[in-house]
């Protein structure tokens, strides 16, 4: 499974990459290219973990319309994105062994 993560990684990252994913993280600001660079095109899932780049939702969906796409955010999705998302998780809510293993377990 490849992982794109968008934001901090708040240990998903390494939990995911632990159950054999592979992870790449893009910190900062989520451009068309940077997700291109970040192999957005052939990748099983977007995860993001900062809601101010949740416009990477939409344009990732572009580049790869089969993507399972994630907020796992303290903070809500905005209303533009949520209506693409598979799943939305605040941190607190589930553990991050729980939201880890139903993401690699959906994927396998």
């Amino acid at each position: 499974m490849n992982v794109v993560i968008v934001g901090p990684d708040r240990g998903l990252g390494d939990a995911l990459s632990e159950r054999g994913a592979t992870v790449t993280r893009i910190e900062g600001v989520a451009s068309g290219e940077r997700l291109r660079e970040a192999g957005i095109e052939t990748a099983d899932l977007l995860v993001v973990t900062d809601v101010g780049e949740a416009t990477a939702v939409p344009v990732a969906l572009e580049a790869n319309p089969d993507l399972r796409t994630v907020v796992y955010a303290p903070d809500s999705a905005p209303e533009f994105v949520r209506g693409n998302l598979d799943l939305a998780v605040h941190p607190d809510v589930l553990s991050l062994d729980a939201v880890a293993d139903e993401l690699a377990n959906a994927n396998a």
